[in-house]
C-alpha cells in the first residue's frame, strides 16, 4: 500500500479499467478484493481517506441482526449470521467472539427473549458463535457488575461477533492491493463521462493532495458511496429519483468502569424503536446507538444534543452506576445510507438489505447493506457489474480467502494485536528505534511505531487518517487524542517530508475535527 505506486498505476494506464469504484469504505473496498481476485483490472477511487464516513463509525458488532429477526426478516438475518461466521473465519485476528446479556426485569422476559435468541442461535448453523441460555439474577450480576440490580430478575446470555471496523477495512485495502486492485483515498471523482451511446464509461477524479485532474475509462462504474450515493448518481442523471433515506446513529464511549467485564448488554427496546448496546470495546465502554432521520449526509457528522440525552437516558436505566455528560470521553455519530422505501419517515423501520440499482445510464449504485455482509454484498454487486460490462464470467472466491493480518494468534502480540500478521514488522521498528515503542498518551495504548508504520504502509496522509482511523483514539478519547496530535504531526511530516508549517496546519484541521467528538458540560 504505498501511494505513490498507486498514483503511478491510476495516472498511466490507458487502457480502459474492467471496473472503477467510487467510495472507499466497507461496500467499495469489499467490492475492490472480489474484483481483484476474480481478475478484473480494478481501480478504486476515495475523495477523503478509507472509511472516513459510515464505515468507521459503527456499533464495532459483527452480527446477524436481532432487531431483523423480530421484524420477521429471516432470510436478511441467515445471510447476516452465515457472513459474520466467514468473517471470523477469514479475519480471526479483528473478529472475536463477545457474549452479550439481555437483563430481565419481569417475569415474563427471560423465557420471552430466551425463545427469541435461541431461534437466533439455530438460524446461525454450523456458523454459530455460542449457546444461548437463560442465567440467574446472580450469575447476571457476575457477568455484569454496574447493571442496575433492582426488580432484576435474571438474563437471557447469548454470543455474536465484535470487531475494530476500521482496521478491518485497511486489512480490505491491502487485501485488494495484494490482489492487483489499484486504490487511491483523497482522489475525488469530480464527473462521470458517458458514451456516445449515452451510457457511462469513465471519470474525472482529482488527486485533492496536489489538484491535478485525470480522465479515466471504464467497462463499468460502480458506485459504491453510501450516504452519498445519490450525489454520485445525479452526476450522470440529474433527474434521478432518491435511493437513498439517510438515517444517524451516534455512539458514546465511556471508561471501563461502567462494563467492567467482559460481557455486553443489550436493550431490545428503546423509546426511537432501536436496540440499544453498551459493549467493552478497546478497554472502554460503547453505548448506542440511535435512529436519527436526516435531509442531508454530511461528511463529518456530529451527534445531536437530543441523541446524547437519549443515550444517556437509556444507559441510566440499566447501569447502577448512571452515567453523565462529564463520564462521556468521545461521542461519535454516523450515517447509515438506508435503501429507501415509501414516504415513511421512520428510518427505524427500514430494512438493511442491499439493494443494486443500475441507472439507465448504466451506472451500478449499490446502497443499503450493513458491516457484517460486505462480503456478499461485493459478491453481488461483481456478478451484475461484470454482466454489464460483458466481462469474462469469473467465479467468487472471497468465502475462503484470508484477508491481509489474518493470524490465529493474534493476542500474543498484545496491544499490536489488532494488526495480526502485520504486528512482528511494527515490533521490529520499535526494536530499532526504543522511542518509538513509547506511547503517545498515557490514556490510550497507541505507540509511535504505529504512526510510523501508518504513514509507510497503510497510506495514511494526515494526522486525522492516523488518530481517527489507523488508530482509534479520537474514537476513545477525544482530549487524549487532542494532546497527542502535535506528536503525530511531527512524526507524520517527517515520513511524508512535510514541514512545520505542514505539521502546524494539520493539528489545526484535525482539532477543529476533534471538536464534534467531544461533549461540552
Amino acid at each position: 500500500m504505498k501511494r505513490n505506486e498507486m498514483l503511478k498505476q491510476a495516472a498511466e494506464r490507458t487502457e480502459p479499467w474492467d471496473i472503477i469504484i467510487v467510495g472507499g469504505g466497507a461496500t467499495g473496498a469489499g467490492v475492490a478484493v472480489d474484483a481483484a481476485t476474480r481478475g478484473y483490472s480494478t481501480l478504486l477511487l476515495e475523495q477523503h481517506d478509507f472509511g472516513k464516513g459510515t464505515s468507521s463509525r459503527s456499533t464495532k458488532l459483527v452480527h446477524g441482526g436481532v432487531r431483523y429477526l423480530e421484524q420477521g426478516n429471516v432470510s436478511l438475518v441467515m445471510e447476516a449470521l452465515k457472513e459474520r461466521g466467514l468473517l471470523r473465519q477469514n479475519a480471526p485476528h479483528l473478529v472475536s467472539e463477545l457474549p452479550f446479556i439481555v437483563p430481565s426485569y419481569s417475569w415474563w422476559e427471560g423465557p420471552f427473549y430466551g425463545i427469541g435468541l435461541k431461534v437466533y442461535q439455530v438460524l446461525s448453523g454450523k456458523y454459530g458463535f455460542g449457546s444461548s441460555q437463560l442465567v440467574s439474577k446472580e450469575e447476571t450480576l457476575k457477568r455484569l457488575p454496574n447493571v442496575n440490580p433492582d426488580g432484576l430478575t435474571g438474563g437471557v446470555i447469548y454470543y455474536d461477533g465484535q470487531f475494530d471496523d476500521t482496521r478491518l477495512l485497511i486489512n480490505l485495502v491491502a487485501t485488494a492491493a495484494e490482489q492487483g486492485a489499484t486504490l487511491l483515498n483523497y482522489a475525488k471523482v469530480t464527473q462521470l463521462h458517458k458514451g456516445t451511446d449515452g451510457i457511462v464509461n469513465g471519470v474525472t477524479w482529482e488527486n485533492v493532495e496536489t489538484g491535478e485532474t485525470f480522465n479515466v475509462l471504464a467497462k463499468v462504474v460502480v458506485n459504491a458511496t453510501g450516504p452519498f450515493t445519490d450525489s454520485v448518481r445525479h452526476m450522470a442523471e440529474s433527474d434521478a429519483k432518491q435511493l437513498i433515506a439517510p438515517s444517524q446513529g451516534a455512539h458514546l464511549v465511556l471508561d471501563r468502569s461502567f462494563l467492567p467485564g467482559a460481557t455486553a448488554i443489550m436493550v431490545p427496546h428503546t423509546s426511537d424503536g432501536r436496540v440499544m448496546f453498551a459493549i467493552p470495546w478497546h478497554g472502554h465502554t460503547l453505548v448506542g446507538t440511535t435512529d436519527t432521520p436526516m435531509k442531508q449526509a454530511p461528511l463529518e457528522p456530529v451527534a445531536l444534543e437530543q441523541e446524547i440525552e437519549f443515550m444517556l437516558e437509556t444507559a441510566a436505566l440499566y447501569l447502577h452506576k448512571k452515567p453523565t455528560k462529564a463520564d462521556i470521553l468521545s461521542v461519535f455519530a454516523g450515517i447509515r445510507p438506508l435503501a429507501k422505501s415509501g414516504e415513511g419517515a421512520n428510518t427505524a423501520a427500514l430494512s438493511r438489505d442491499h439493494t443494486i440499482h443500475i441507472d439507465k445510464s448504466g451506472l451500478l449504485s449499490i446502497a443499503g447493506g450493513k458491516w457484517t455482509t460486505y462480503r456478499n454484498m461485493a459478491h453481488d454487486c461483481v456478478d451484475q457489474a461484470a454482466t454489464l460490462a460483458d466481462l469474462p464470467d469469473k467465479t467468487c472466491v472471497t468465502k475462503t480467502l484470508n484477508i491481509h493480518g489474518y493470524h490465529t494468534n493474534a493476542a500474543k502480540f498484545g496491544a499490536l494485536s489488532f494488526y495480526g500478521s502485520d504486528a512482528p514488522a511494527i515490533r521490529q521498528l520499535i526494536d530499532g528505534d526504543a522511542t518509538l515503542g513509547e506511547v503517545l498518551d498515557k490514556e490510550l495504548p497507541y505507540v509511535a511505531a504505529e504512526v510510523v508504520w501508518a504513514a509507510r504502509e497503510e497510506m495514511a496522509r494526515s494526522v486525522e487518517d492516523i488518530l481517527a482511523r489507523r488508530t482509534r483514539a479520537l474514537f476513545l478519547n477525544s482530549r487524549a487524542a487532542v494532546r497527542m496530535a502535535p506528536q503525530v504531526a511531527s512524526i507524520l511530516a517527517r515520513e511524508l517530508g512535510q514541514d512545520e508549517k505542514w505539521q502546524a496546519d494539520q493539528v489545526e484541521k484535525f482539532n477543529q475535527v476533534a471538536n464534534g467528538y467531544m461533549v461540552r458540560i
